[in-house]
C-alpha cells in the first residue's frame, strides 16, 4: 500500500486500512517522519479545510481523526526512536464543572494528526492542574467550555498562570459553544477557536 492510499483512507476514515497501510510501510523501511508528514497529516489539514469550506462536517472529521489516530499509534514508538521533533506541546482540558468532552476529543485527535503532542488533561479540570503542565512545559493550553456557568473557570486558570509568573511562557486558547472570542479577549486569552479545525490553525499561528 502507497502513501497516497493511507492519506485518502484517513480522509475515508477508514482505520483498519490505514493502520494496515503504516504497518506495511514500515515494515518496507519507509522513513517514519516521511509517513508521519505525507500520510497523516497532510490528510488530517485537508479535512480541517474541507470543514471549513462546510464540504465535511463534524462526523467527517470524527472519523478521518479516529482513523488517523489508528496510524499514529502504529507510527509512535518509531517517531521517538528517530527523534523526530513535534510541532510543539498541547495541554488540553475542559474546565473545573464542566463534563463535556466530544469538542475537546476532537481538538486533541485534530492537533495529533498535526503533529502536535497532546496532553490531555480529560474532563472538569481544575486550575492548579492547568498550572502544573504549564510548569512542565507546555507551550500551549487549550480549554473547553460547554455550559455558561462554568466559562468563568477560564478566567481563574488564567489568573492562576499569571501569578505563578508564567503567562509569558504559555499561550493560552479556548472554545466550547457559548464561549465568544470577544470573551476571550475580556478574560486575557491569547486566542479563541470556534471549531477543531480553525484550534489547529490557531494553535499553529501561537507557537509560530
Amino acid at each position: 500500500m502507497s502513501l497516497e492510499n493511507i492519506y485518502h483512507n484517513v480522509v475515508e476514515g477508514q482505520a483498519p486500512a490505514v493502520e494496515a497501510g503504516v504497518k506495511a510501510e514500515l515494515d518496507a523501511g519507509t522513513d517514519p517522519e516521511t509517513i508521519l508528514k505525507q500520510a497523516l497529516i497532510a490528510p488530517m489539514d485537508y479535512v480541517g479545510q474541507q470543514f471549513e469550506d462546510g464540504e465535511f462536517f463534524v462526523p467527517e472529521m470524527l472519523i478521518a481523526a479516529r482513523a488517523m489516530q489508528a496510524g499514529m499509534s502504529l507510527l509512535k514508538p518509531y517517531l521517538v526512536e528517530t527523534g523526530v521533533q513535534s510541532a510543539g506541546i498541547v495541554a488540553i482540558g475542559t474546565v473545573k464543572g464542566d463534563l463535556h468532552d466530544i469538542g475537546k476529543n476532537l481538538v486533541a485527535m485534530m492537533l495529533e494528526g498535526a503533529g502536535f503532542e497532546v496532553i490531555d488533561l480529560g474532563v472538569d479540570v481544575p486550575s492548579d492542574k492547568f498550572l502544573e503542565v504549564a510548569m512542565s512545559g507546555a507551550q500551549v493550553i487549550g480549554m473547553s467550555a460547554l455550559l455558561t456557568t462554568t466559562m468563568g473557570g477560564m478566567k481563574e486558570v488564567i489568573e492562576a498562570i499569571e501569578d505563578g509568573d508564567l503567562r509569558d511562557d504559555v499561550k493560552i486558547i479556548i472554545g466550547g459553544a457559548p464561549v465568544t472570542d470577544a470573551f476571550a479577549q475580556q478574560i486575557g486569552a491569547d486566542a479563541y477557536a470556534p471549531d477543531a479545525s480553525s484550534a489547529v490553525r490557531r494553535i499553529r499561528e501561537l507557537i509560530g
